[in-house]
């Protein structure tokens, strides 16, 4: 006996087939949007961190900042320190520096040669007075110029001849000088040791 297929079993392969695709590309869809979550959860999870390191590097740099301000402000205090400090030395050393020039020109004046005002501007000093001779100030250039240990580089600035005394009888011919000199500020043991006298203490 012969047996017939009277079934339509092209349709039903063609509908096999599509159900087969269909589910194919639902589980793919599906397995895609998973991959896409998971992706997305990744990122949001680095980023997450990535945010946290930025804020710890912030609040870092804050403290940094505030610090570098800090340094800089005990820079600036150690500056008027020191600055304090060295007034404070210069004017110690100023003290005491009418008492060394007058000390050095009683050394450096020769006989024959008076002194009528020492004054004193800034790092410099003005001699004036009268000497017998030409030799006598080119004499106290000298000594001031060799000698000298609170005073250098010794410049004549005028010199004249003049007439000094009340009467007639008493008058005399000198020479009228001026000078200037600019004042050494040398160690203090350099000079004790230089004038052969103990510093003083």
């Amino acid at each position: 006996m012969i047996l017939i297929n009277l079934l339509p079993h092209r349709e039903a392969r063609r509908l096999a087939r599509k159900r087969a695709f269909f589910s194919g590309v639902a589980a793919s869809a599906v397995v895609g949007l998973g991959l896409v979550v998971l992706a997305l959860s990744f990122v949001n999870q680095l980023t997450a961190q990535q945010g946290a390191r930025n804020e710890f590097l912030k609040a870092e740099i804050v403290k940094l900042e505030t610090q570098i301000k800090d340094v800089a402000t005990l820079r600036v205090e150690i500056e008027a320190l020191k600055a304090r400090q060295r007034a404070i030395e210069d004017l110690q050393t100023d003290r005491n520096v009418p008492v060394h020039l007058l000390n050095e020109f009683v050394k450096h004046v020769p006989d024959g040669l008076y002194l009528k005002s020492v004054v004193q501007t800034g790092d410099g000093v003005v001699l004036s007075g009268f000497a017998q001779s030409n030799e006598r100030v080119s004499e106290l250039l000298r000594n001031s110029s060799q000698n000298g240990v609170w005073v250098e580089r010794p410049e004549l600035i005028e010199i004249k001849s003049a007439v000094v005394g009340a009467t007639p009888r008493e008058s005399a011919r000198v020479y009228e000088f001026s000078m200037r000199l600019k004042i050494r500020k040398p160690d203090e043991n350099a000079a004790s040791e230089k004038t052969g006298k103990p510093k003083a203490s």
